[in-house]
């Protein structure tokens, strides 16, 4: 069965937002060779506004219907002189006790904050308002550098371009890393996960000029089930180690062992959901050495244990829309 995902719109949220949902969740991609059935996408409209906005909302539903979807996505707040309406904030509130999966978009942020979803927790949100809504809610942990932060219930983004990230991260936990990077390429934009988040202004892929390091990722990438080291990067290279650090870290945003750890839970994943590997198999194939070494970084940077992931995400299939369990 489609997820349910349920929009909140209201006259001046980011259209940037609105389109990204609609383009992530609102397009059936069975057609595209993706996955069947995909996202039952509707939105909630807070205020009776026409626009241009409005018209392109294939669906609409109803503040029962929002309080009982499995996601429920607050795009960037127009207003934040004025408090959201208390039926919306209830109903988020509902959602969320029910089991939903609640999604900020930069300042929707402070709509989460209003219902008390993020008091001990740690957000993201536009670095504009990212002192006033600490100042607002001193109980929340505002995060104004993070590009996304995934809290297993409770997801939010820094807005903008980091909302689209935040959301393919969305198909990756329900359809598989596979499924993500396939529609992260059909939609002609970089496939980056949470581990791999890293300031604005550094590029998350190699440039092309730099053929010694594109090489490099290529002959490491091949090797995720050998012990490989920044030495034997570097004379791989044939650059000092100093060299290949500081070309991983401009080209890459990240150090080479964390790049390379990094692809190693990629494959993991892949792994978990596409084989029947035991757990042990998974690790020697990914380079792990152990299951308990698989164990402890899978779960620092996915959030659940492999094996957890592996039942929850065959579970998917059998249409239980439950969120993953936070760590």
């Amino acid at each position: 069965m489609p997820i349910p995902i349920a929009l909140v719109f209201a006259a001046g949220i980011s259209s940037l937002d609105l389109a990204a949902a609609r383009e992530m969740f609102g397009v059936n991609r069975a057609g595209a060779g993706l996955v069947d059935p995909w996202y039952d996408f509707a939105a909630y409209v807070v205020d009776p506004v026409q626009s241009c906005d409005a018209c392109r909302i294939d669906r609409l539903c109803s503040l029962d219907e929002l309080a009982k979807a499995h996601t429920v996505i607050v795009p960037g707040w127009p207003d934040l002189t004025q408090a959201p309406p208390t039926a919306l904030v209830n109903a988020i509130r509902d959602a969320h006790e029910a089991g939903a999966r609640i999604v900020s978009a930069g300042t929707g942020a402070f709509v989460l904050a209003a219902a008390g979803l993020l008091d001990g927790r740690r957000v993201a949100t536009h670095w504009a308002h990212a002192d006033l809504l600490a100042a607002r809610y001193p109980r929340v942990r505002v995060d104004a550098d993070a590009l996304y932060v995934d809290e297993g219930d409770i997801l939010s983004s820094a807005g903008g371009a980091a909302t689209i990230d935040l959301f393919l991260h969305l198909v990756r936990l329900d359809h598989g890393a596979a499924v993500a990077k396939a529609l992260a390429h059909r939609l002609v934009m970089p496939h980056q996960t949470a581990d791999e988040q890293a300031p604005p202004s550094a590029p998350s892929e190699p440039g092309a000029e730099d053929r010694v390091l594109t090489e490099v990722l290529s002959w490491a990438a091949g090797r995720l089930d050998q012990q490989v080291t920044v030495e034997d990067m570097a004379q791989q290279a044939n650059v000092s180690r100093r060299t290949l650090v500081r070309r991983f870290r401009a080209g890459t945003g990240m150090a080479p062992l964390q790049w390379l750890l990094t692809q190693r839970v990629q494959l993991a994943q892949r792994l978990l959901e596409t084989t029947h590997l035991s757990i042990e198999q998974v690790a020697t194939q990914t380079g792990m050495g152990t299951a308990a070494t698989l164990r402890r970084h899978f779960s620092r940077s996915v959030g659940v244990p492999p094996d957890s992931y592996r039942r929850w995400f065959r579970g998917r299939g059998r249409g239980d829309w439950s969120p993953v369990p936070s760590a």
